[in-house]
């Protein structure tokens, strides 16, 4: 096996036995960035020196004996709204596109502390709205398995360099779906964490109430790892939770049994092609066959999900998003006449069409005479929607479903319709809408050849039930030989 088609943890273990140093791991990497970022495009930036420099300080660590971790020693690329100090963070927006923090954000502190190693920044759809990495100002990533296709999106950049071996792993965020759908695209494991298992802090903000950072990785065993790492109570995010049960890995056992898996009728009506029906209802008899008990049930208002999300996540947007004014950090228009006109101008300029729009659609919902007819009726919606989801996992474990309608589309073909774009998301918002965890694992590959991935979603703090889950069906098909979809 190839240095590059190493897991994480596999990486890890060769550097500890002293098969392999961490430089070699990271110049392997930057190598086949080299070859392969010209046609896929997965950063926004490359530190280089920085990764090396980091990488023989990690080294002199892991042979004193100081460093031991899963993670030590590999090479990792961070999304680019997770702030890392003195390495550009620009959301892929002009408006930040020289901004450079004083701070890291809490995760990267936990995988530096673990002694990963950043490579870089990855390329994202702008301040995280969309699901193709087309919205970036900085140029569209490809999908590894066919570059004429979208990775997905938002974290579309890092579940690409996961796939095509241009990183170990990586961070993502998820507010309505996109860790989630661009590894179901890209044919790597994604998982969002339950909401405040992971500190939020170094997060630029898209919907405060829904995003989370989370993993892509390669396998079940990796996102269970990185999990281990990331989840901890931070003082610096008053919605940080502190959790003692986050030895993820001890759920990694290769059997289903005992657990009762849900499958709801409401995701599989109109609208989900045959090919990714036919995929994620197979990995359903594969947990079967490992001792699952698997039944079909009605999860309602699943119709009113996109309406919710939207209304609640463009507010929180529009408000987030107000900070971004040319005063105190990123793009200043030069050409103005007064303050007012500063702000107007620098705002017109800085922000792309996406982030304009919903914008415009958050300050809507907000106004005097719209906030009790849209934003109030859309967050006692999301109560309802908690409600449902509460009930039924008084029945099952684990509810069990597609990530995305389709597999990926064509590039260009979804900003041509911003509403069929949003209708994309229809399996994955209501998770983040009841701040729940979920995850999304390959399980097979459409007939275009582009992968598919089926969704495993948990009750609050139940990432181990879906962590078993995922390492069943994983372990299930690497007996029957199938393949996985990385692109090493």
């Amino acid at each position: 096996m190839g240095l590059l088609e190493l897991t994480a943890a596999g990486l890890a273990e060769k550097i500890k036995a002293g098969e392999v140093t961490s430089v070699q791991a990271v110049e392997a990497v930057l190598e086949n960035i080299a070859e392969k970022e010209e046609a896929l495009h997965c950063y926004v930036t490359i530190d280089k020196e920085g990764a090396i420099k980091k990488a023989e300080e990690v080294q002199k660590k892991i042979e004193a004996g100081t460093l031991s971790g899963a993670l030590a020693g590999v090479p990792v690329a961070v999304k680019d709204n997770i702030c890392t100090a003195g390495m550009l963070t620009t959301c892929s927006s002009k408006i930040l596109g020289n901004f450079v923090p004083p701070f890291s954000a809490q995760a990267v502190h936990a995988l530096e502390a673990a002694g990963a190693v950043i490579l870089g920044k990855t390329n994202m759809d702008e301040f995280a709205m969309g699901s193709t990495t087309e919205t970036s100002a900085f140029g569209v990533t490809k999908n590894p398995h066919n570059t004429a296709h979208v990775p997905g999106g938002s974290s579309g950049g890092s579940a690409a360099a996961v796939a095509a071996g241009e990183c170990f792993f990586a961070l993502g965020s998820d507010t309505g779906g996109s860790i989630r759908q661009p590894a179901s695209f890209c044919g790597v494991v994604g998982m969002k964490p339950t909401y405040g298992t992971v500190s939020r802090y170094g997060l630029i903000a898209y919907g405060s109430s829904l995003d989370q950072i989370g993993p892509l990785t390669k396998d079940v065993a990796d996102c269970a790892a990185v999990l281990e790492v990331l989840a901890s109570h931070d003082l610096k995010d008053s919605t940080s939770v502190a959790r003692k049960d986050t030895d993820f890995s001890a759920a990694l056992i290769p059997d289903a049994a005992g657990l009762r898996v849900g499958i709801p009728r409401d995701y599989f009506g109109e609208g989900l092609d045959s090919e990714v029906r036919a995929a994620v209802l197979e990995a359903a008899k594969v947990l079967q066959e490992k001792g699952a008990a698997v039944e079909e049930f009605d999860l309602s208002l699943v119709e009113y999900a996109i309406p919710a999300y939207y209304t609640i996540a463009s507010a929180e947007a529009s408000s987030n998003l107000e900070r971004f004014d040319g005063i105190k950090y990123g793009y200043r228009t030069p050409d103005f006449d007064g303050l007012h006109s500063m702000y107007k101008k620098t705002r017109s300029e800085g922000f792309g069409a996406e982030v304009k729009r919903r914008i415009m659609l958050g300050s809507f919902v907000l106004s005097s005479g719209y906030y009790d007819a849209y934003y109030l009726k859309a967050l006692k919606v999301k109560a309802l929607i908690k409600k449902a989801f509460d009930e039924a996992f008084q029945k099952y474990d684990v509810i069990l479903g597609p990530v995305a309608p389709t597999t990926a589309p064509k590039l260009a073909e979804s900003l041509k319709d911003p509403i069929k774009m949003y209708l994309g998301d229809i399996y994955t918002i209501s998770v983040n809408l009841a701040g729940l965890p979920a995850m999304s694992i390959p399980c097979g590959m459409d007939s275009k050849g582009l992968p598919i991935g089926v969704q495993l979603i948990g009750d609050c703090f139940q990432e181990k039930k879906l962590l078993r889950a995922a390492y069943a069906y994983e372990q299930a098909e690497k007996e029957g030989g199938s393949r996985q979809g990385l692109l090493l």
